[in-house]
C-alpha cells in the first residue's frame, strides 16, 4: 500500500537518530509542506488528520490559532513579488507571480491533508471545530476564508450527485436522514416510512463523491392536490396516501443542511431547481411547485417590536396582546382574534423590517427569495407545535415556485431587494407609521 510504504519513511526521531515521539501539529503541518514525495505526504497527511481528531479542544484550537498565525502568505515571496511588478508593471508574468506568492500557506496544506483517506471528511470536521470558536477568536476568519475558498471548489454543482432516497435507500443514509432532519424532527422510523415510502412521498439529496453515504443537503416533498396551509396533515401516520399521478401540486415542506462544516457553501438553489425539472419529467401534470416553511425568526423579533418599533403602531401592538395568553393557539375566541394583527404583523416582518445589511429579517426567506420564488401566502395556524409556536407563533408561509418567473423575482431580489410578493400577502400590510415602506 502506497501509506505503508509512507508510513515507513515517517518514523520520528530526535537529533540523536532516536525514534520518538511524533512532533505537535504545527511542526506536522510544516514536514507535510516541505514533503514532495507523494508517499511520505499520505501518510503524513493521516498522520497529522489523525493527531487532529485526537488532540483536545485546547489543542485543536492552538493548531487552529497556528494555521491564522503562522501558515499565511510567505512575506519574503510576496515582497520579491511586488518588487518585480514594481520594476515591470505590465508583466503578466510578474502579476501571475504576485497571484501564487500572495495564497496562503494554509491553502496548500489543506489540499495535501485532502490526500489523506477520508480527507474530505476530516476538512469538514475541521472547519466546524473552527466555527464554534470563530465567535471568540476574530483571527480565525483567515482561516475560515480559507475554508470556504476551497470547499466553494470542491463542491461546486459538477461534483454533486442527486440521488432519490426512498425506504430501499441503505440504512446508513437513512439513519442520518433521521439525524439531520431540521425543520420537522422525524420521531421514529415509522415516521420516516411515512416520508418515504407512500406513492405521494419523494426524498432528494445532493451527495459528493468524497462523502458517499453523508448527504450534503436533503428535501422532503409532499405531492398534493392542493397548496397547504397546515403541515401536521402532511406529517400525519394515519392519512390516506393519493397516487401520484393524481396530484397537481408538489410541495417542498422541510431542506435540511446536514454538514455544519460547509457552512456558506450553497447547495439548496441547485437542489430545488433540480428536483423540479426531475418531478416535472417524471410527472408532468404537476404544474404548481410551492414550499411550505418556517418562519425561524418572528417570534423573536416581534417580541423586541411589540416593546417599541415604528414598524407597529400601539393599536396593533394592542391587538397582539392576547399572544402573552398561555394556550391562546388552543381557545377559539383568542386565536379569532389574533388572526388579523398577526398576519398583519408577519406582512410588515417580511415587506418592511430589514437587518442592520438592509436584507429581508428571515433567513429561510432570504433562501427562497434569492432563489426567485414569490412569497405567495401567511399561513395562520400552519404549526401549532411547540417548536413552531416557539419561533413564530404558529406562523408558516407558502413560496411559489413559478419556473416563468424565477429569473426575474431573482434579479430583482439580488439587485434591487424588491421581494416577490403575492396581492393576498400584500393584502395584510397595514397603512405605514413612521417608517416609510421599503422596496
Amino acid at each position: 500500500m502506497l501509506t505503508d510504504r509512507g508510513r515507513a519513511l515517517l518514523r520520528w526521531r530526535d537529533p540523536a537518530g532516536q525514534v520518538t515521539a511524533p512532533p505537535g501539529l504545527p511542526e506536522m503541518g510544516e514536514l507535510l509542506l516541505s514533503r514532495r514525495g507523494e508517499a511520505s505526504g499520505v501518510a503524513l497527511a493521516r498522520a497529522l488528520v489523525a493527531a487532529f481528531e485526537d488532540a483536545d479542544e485546547g489543542k485543536r484550537l492552538e493548531f487552529l490559532a497556528t494555521l491564522a498565525d503562522r501558515f499565511g502568505p510567505d512575506p519574503k515571496a510576496v515582497g520579491k513579488a511586488v518588487a518585480a511588478i514594481q520594476a515591470q508593471p505590465d508583466s503578466v508574468e510578474a502579476l501571475e507571480a504576485l497571484h501564487n506568492a500572495a495564497e496562503p500557506r494554509r491553502q496548500e496544506l489543506f489540499r495535501r491533508l485532502n490526500l489523506a483517506p477520508g480527507g474530505t471528511a476530516a476538512l469538514v470536521r475541521m472547519r466546524e471545530e473552527l466555527l464554534r470558536h470563530l465567535k471568540d477568536n476574530p483571527s480565525l476568519r483567515r482561516v475560515d476564508s480559507d475554508f470556504a475558498h476551497l470547499f466553494a471548489s470542491w463542491f461546486n454543482r459538477g461534483f454533486l450527485v442527486l440521488r432519490h432516497i426512498d425506504w430501499n435507500t441503505p440504512a446508513a443514509i437513512l439513519e442520518k436522514i433521521i439525524r439531520y432532519e431540521a425543520v420537522h424532527a422525524i420521531q421514529n422510523w415509522d415516521d420516516l416510512r411515512n416520508r418515504l415510502q407512500p406513492t405521494d412521498r419523494r426524498c432528494y439529496g445532493f451527495f459528493h463523491p468524497q462523502l458517499v453515504d453523508e448527504p450534503l443537503i436533503f428535501v422532503e416533498v409532499a405531492l398534493t392536490q392542493a397548496i397547504p396551509d397546515t403541515v401536521a396533515p402532511l406529517l400525519d401516520l394515519d392519512r390516506t396516501p393519493i397516487e401520484a399521478d393524481q396530484a397537481d401540486t408538489a410541495v417542498f415542506y422541510s431542506i435540511s443542511n446536514t454538514q455544519r462544516g460547509l457552512a456558506g457553501v450553497s447547495f439548496g438553489n441547485f437542489l430545488i431547481k433540480q428536483v423540479v425539472e426531475d418531478l416535472k419529467a417524471e410527472l408532468p401534470d404537476i404544474q404548481t411547485f410551492v414550499t411550505l416553511s418556517p418562519v425561524p425568526g418572528f417570534a423573536a423579533w416581534l417580541a423586541k417590536a411589540r416593546q417599541g418599533d415604528d414598524l407597529l403602531d400601539d393599536d396593533l401592538r394592542a391587538a397582539l396582546k392576547p399572544l402573552d395568553q398561555p394556550g391562546w393557539h388552543v381557545d377559539p375566541d383568542a386565536a379569532q382574534a389574533l388572526r388579523a394583527p398577526l398576519l398583519a404583523a408577519a406582512a410588515i416582518y417580511f415587506l418592511r423590517a430589514r437587518d442592520a445589511r438592509g436584507r429581508a429579517v428571515d433567513p429561510v426567506a432570504r433562501f427562497h427569495l434569492g432563489n426567485g420564488a414569490c412569497l405567495e401566502r401567511l399561513n395562520f395556524g400552519g404549526d401549532v407545535s411547540a417548536n413552531g409556536l416557539k419561533q413564530s407563533h404558529g406562523l408558516m408561509v407558502n413560496y411559489l415556485y413559478d419556473l416563468d418567473r424565477i429569473e426575474a423575482n431573482h434579479e430583482a431580489f439580488a439587485e434591487r431587494t424588491e421581494i416577490a410578493a403575492s396581492d393576498s400577502v400584500r393584502r395584510h400590510l397595514p397603512a405605514p407609521t413612521t417608517t416609510k415602506e421599503k422596496p
